[in-house]
């Protein structure tokens, strides 16, 4: 019998009295830990808040994640569980469906519901990991459902990780304790916790373990960075999308978990926040101290718009999941798994923060003018424009072109895309693509973001995006049928890129080429200097 019960099936099981009533109103998946209903709703079957490891609380808090219990009877998937506690951020535009907590390491899927009468089916499986810079967002974000993707025959997967202080800790006392074993990068053992619970039951929803995309955006993109580069997750994906993940150091830098001197690390952020809330022990009693804070004492106040902290660090080099400070260090050195690849970002991506204008200019020395007519053409002089023109090429644009450059050199295809399609209604508020405001087109979720305010055109855009992902997801080759080939990105070869724009997708050469070209120049200029 597959391993997807039909209603049949649920309910001669009810009537030997295994599972209570509920169960017979949807499918049945038997995973490891037990029995999960799940919810059908047109033509999807949604299993949502099953546990994949152990709530991290009390003595767990800051472990790497355990096995989750088994239970007895017939678990409801009709709800999530909770997302990973944090502060959340005001106008996110991914808001949290629930309330966070830091019992959270629970995941959710999206299969077609005709699943339970295909025994076998091996549908490609895609897993999606959320942004929020590592110290906001969750699952439960209405645009990350992942109906429209099961509609057209994948697996969808999301789960929650750690995130703030949770997911990202160190401190003498938890390296003593770990001994061999990874410390600090809680939220990424989480992540590869998720993906090795998809290798082990995914088959139980019809979805094909050999054949499974990781995908994620900003934070998450970055966590597709580390999918690639960490040793730790070799078999666990056949293919991965990162969307405005960056690539080169972060803007707030990775430190090792451990420095000597005054080089900063993730163990001297630790004791600076223990320090915060008295406690100076480095050994087993302040480590049990820290454990028996309240939550919200370990979020502090932690979110986007306050992690440029000295009692926080993030993501750590920490030698077992993350071994070099950058993905494009570990890509340059013929690191890294060599799979399809999809890379990108959004057309007006990055994060401008304020200043002059001689302060946007000033990193490109003796190319200001050059800068200046690259990044203002049209000579407006706005300064909020020509600074997030600047950032966004820094920090997402260009560095997505540099990766892509370097996975050329491997077997496997990389393709390079921008999106820079804009809501109809927004195109009087913003005057590009702003960061993350491309993944409701992706999940084609675009009625939850915008709501009364969506358009013919805005739809379209969607349906569009969506099919390119669903067919990379299935072939490892993003070409759906009826819409523009896009050919591989050649590193000095063919270095087209797939413009997501306003008249649809169109594989062109690099608009933004010269100014990237700056950017570049620039980065390696500074990155020579930085090792003299």
């Amino acid at each position: 019998m597959s391993k997807m019960l039909t209603r049949m099936a649920a309910v001669a099981l009810l009537l030997a009295g295994a599972v209570p009533a509920f169960a017979a109103d949807g499918p049945v998946a038997q995973i490891e830990q037990g029995r999960v209903a799940g919810v059908v709703s047109d033509g999807v079957a949604a299993f949502k808040g099953i546990p994949f490891a152990a709530p991290p609380v009390g003595p767990l808090r800051w472990r790497p994640p355990q096995p989750a219990a088994a239970w007895t009877g017939v678990r409801s998937g009709a709800d999530y569980g909770a997302d990973c506690m944090q502060k959340p951020l005001p106008g996110d535009a991914a808001p949290l469906g629930v309330a966070p907590a830091e019992d959270c390491l629970y995941l959710n899927v999206w299969a077609p519901a005709d699943t339970a009468t295909k025994p076998g089916a091996k549908r490609p499986v895609m897993v999606w990991i959320y942004g929020g810079g590592f110290v906001n967002g969750g699952s439960s974000p209405a645009v990350y459902d992942g109906s429209a993707f099961a509609r057209d025959g994948v697996v969808l997967v999301s789960f929650n990780y750690r995130v703030g202080r949770f997911g990202f800790f160190a401190h003498p006392a938890l390296v003593a304790e770990a001994g061999q074993g990874p410390v600090g990068n809680y939220g990424y053992l989480d992540q590869l916790a998720a993906l090795q619970w998809v290798k082990r039951n995914i088959a139980s929803f019809g979805g094909d373990p050999d054949n499974v995309t990781v995908f994620g955006e900003s934070a998450g993109g970055m966590s597709v960075h580390m999918m690639l580069t960490s040793p730790l997750a070799k078999g666990l994906f056949s293919r991965a999308i990162i969307q405005s993940g960056a690539g080169r150091d972060r803007l707030l830098p990775t430190p090792p978990v451990h420095a000597d001197g005054d080089a900063p690390s993730g163990e001297k952020a630790g004791v600076a926040y223990a320090a915060q809330h008295g406690i100076s022990d480095a050994g087993p009693a302040g480590l049990a101290a820290l454990r028996a804070l309240p939550a919200e004492a370990v979020v502090d106040g932690l979110n986007m718009a306050t992690m440029n902290t000295p009692t926080y660090s993030g993501p750590m080099v920490d030698g077992a999941v993350v071994r070099r400070s950058s993905p494009i260090a570990a890509y340059a050195a013929g690191e890294g798994a060599d799979v399809p690849v999809m890379v990108g970002a959004t057309g007006a991506d990055g994060f401008f923060f304020g200043g002059t204008l001689d302060g946007v200019l000033a990193p490109f020395g003796a190319d200001r003018d050059q800068a200046l007519k690259l990044l203002d053409p049209d000579g407006t002089g706005d300064l909020k424009l020509i600074g997030h023109r600047a950032a966004g090429a820094f920090m997402f644009i260009e560095p997505a072109r540099a990766v892509a450059r370097l996975l050329t050199a491997r077997a496997a295809p990389v393709y390079l895309f921008r999106y820079s399609y804009v809501a109809e209604s927004m195109r009087k508020e913003w005057w590009g693509t702003p960061h993350a405001t491309e993944i409701p087109f992706v999940f084609d979720t675009v009625k939850a973001r915008y709501g009364t305010a969506l358009t013919a055109a805005d739809a379209a855009a969607a349906k569009a995006a969506h099919a390119y992902w669903v067919e990379f997801a299935k072939t490892g080759k993003p070409e759906p049928k009826g819409l523009p080939a896009w050919a591989p990105f050649k590193a000095g070869q063919d270095e087209r890129l797939m413009e997501f724009g306003a008249s649809g997708p169109v594989l062109e050469a690099d608009p933004l080429k010269a100014r990237l070209d700056l950017v570049e120049k620039v980065v390696e200029q500074n990155g020579k200097t930085a090792s003299k």
